[in-house]
């Protein structure tokens, strides 16, 4: 057995349930808290953060851990080359791959990122990438990811959701990117694509991905994660609304929702 392994074997399935619970008590308080306190990176950083560092570096050291560490999890485990574990890894490590070393650097401007919340960042991506990974290729019951997993309906349908949802995500990040001409700092309000329905496209992008994940893995981890999800980009996509409808009028944001159409 790997030193992976045994890591893993540490947990019962029991414990592994209860940290999952922990982990989503955890996501509640921090919902709660983002309505209250606006996390300082992007358009709400200031100086009472402490100390930054460039946004680009920020987002490849918070973001990497948990594309590597699902490698680490992955490699050293029975299941490395089994099919169904093997498309949930790549598409997993598709997203962060493009997350942690595409974003940044596509990213325009010399905005900088606080040193807490590249902290922040980095526990939580540490600690959700080991739950997805044990759970995906260490703890999931061996019934469970066989090859006619492939040929099931949540399988394909969480497939479709979770590429549309990637999808969305990247053309939203696409529009932000284009709104301001080199050296211009001012913020505007997007419009194209999914910013028609909401002001937070990008966010929509990811919650959707993630919803599609869970439904295609089946797996308790990703669920957590896809609660995680909203609860830190809800309160802040309802923040930005807000201060949309500070600089621009809520004329101008007209009925368009923070996160997702027609609802919230």
């Amino acid at each position: 057995m790997s030193h992976t392994q045994k890591w893993t074997k540490m947990l019962t399935i029991t414990q592994f349930y209860q940290l999952l619970t922990l982990f989503s008590i955890i996501g509640l308080v921090v919902f709660i808290t983002l309505f209250f306190i606006k996390a300082g990176y992007g358009m709400f950083r200031t100086s009472r953060w402490g100390i930054s560092v460039s946004n680009k570096i920020g987002w490849i050291l918070m973001e990497s851990p948990v594309f590597f560490i699902m490698i680490w999890l992955w490699l050293n485990s029975h299941l490395s080359y089994d099919s169904v574990p093997f498309l949930f890894f790549m598409l997993f490590e598709i997203h962060y791959f493009q997350r942690s070393f595409i974003f940044p650097l596509l990213m325009k401007g010399k905005s900088r990122m606080p040193v807490s919340i590249l902290l922040m960042g980095i526990v939580f991506n540490l600690l959700n990438g080991y739950i997805q990974g044990a759970w995906l290729f260490h703890l999931a019951p061996s019934s469970l990811y066989t090859r006619s997993y492939l040929f099931t309906p949540s399988c394909w349908v969480g497939l479709f959701i979770f590429l549309c949802g990637m999808a969305c995500n990247w053309h939203s990040d696409h529009v932000i990117r284009h709104l301001r001409k080199p050296g211009d700092t001012r913020h505007y309000l997007p419009q194209k694509g999914l910013y028609k329905w909401v002001t937070c496209g990008n966010y929509f992008g990811e919650l959707v991905e993630w919803f599609g994940f869970a439904i295609m893995t089946a797996s308790p981890a990703a669920w957590v994660f896809l609660w995680w999800t909203f609860a830190n980009l809800a309160p802040r996509a309802y923040k930005i609304r807000q201060k949309y409808c500070e600089e621009f009028g809520a004329e101008a944001v007209g009925k368009r929702k923070c996160l997702i159409p027609y609802i919230f």
